[in-house]
């Protein structure tokens, strides 16, 4: 006997695939999948003109560093009573935050200006107990990039590690996790992707530019080509 294939029939079978393809789907019906809007960072702030995070020129020493949050570590070590190893959410929950804004200067003719959001960099050294010799703060990047600063500069000028920029968090090109907020010096002091704040009695210590003939004081005043 032969089957006779009736309009009913199709559409049973229409509808079937139909529902099939649906539930490949996830249920969705006509919609794409979401998809993660980039934050909107602000351009103005208390009456003040921002420069855009775009505005940046990159010019580190290996590009651009991917940082894993899940597996980062900020240590605080050297001349300290207690070496310390923070999480990314620790450093961030731990610590009163704060806001300001800065402008950096490049040696390379342009500038930035900037609002910083971050911890005070004496508020974590005051955890560590900074050791009665330490005078100099050396800080190391993930890309092996390294700086130097007085700890006096440090805790006299309230000095930021700073973890987001005009109210987003620095994206990896500008440095994230933490970048330093070097205010008032030139803008290779102001080292991306920190891993490590040392303390020292070095005060000799001269970082990535400074041994190659940079000023090791960086100050905007003068010239950041030798002291």
């Amino acid at each position: 006997m032969k089957k006779v294939i009736t309009g009913r029939s199709i559409l049973f079978v229409v509808l079937s695939v139909m529902l099939v393809a649906i539930i490949a789907l996830g249920g969705n019906i006509g919609c794409s999948q979401t998809e993660v809007l980039a934050p909107n960072e602000i351009r103005e702030y208390e009456g003040a003109d921002l420069s855009s995070i775009n505005d940046f020129r990159e010019n580190s020493i290996k590009g651009p560093q991917e940082i894993n949050v899940d597996s980062y570590m900020l240590r605080i070590t050297g001349l300290v009573m207690n070496s310390t190893n923070y999480t990314y959410d620790e450093v961030l929950n731990m610590y009163q935050r704060y806001k300001k804004v800065v402008t950096l200067d490049c040696v390379e003719g342009w500038s930035v200006t900037i609002l910083w959001e971050g911890l005070l960099i004496s508020d974590l050294l005051a955890e560590a107990g900074p050791l009665e010799n330490a005078e100099v703060v050396i800080f190391h990047a993930y890309d092996g990039y390294t700086t130097s600063l007085p700890i006096d500069y440090i805790i006299d000028n309230d000095i930021l590690i700073a973890y987001k920029m005009n109210d987003v968090v620095l994206p990896p090109e500008r440095g994230f996790p933490f970048q330093l907020v070097a205010e008032s010096k030139w803008g290779y002091k102001w080292i991306k992707w920190i891993t490590e704040i040392e303390l020292s009695d070095d005060v000799d210590y001269r970082g990535y530019w400074e041994s190659r003939g940079y000023s090791n004081s960086a100050d905007l005043d003068d010239s950041y080509f030798g002291d």
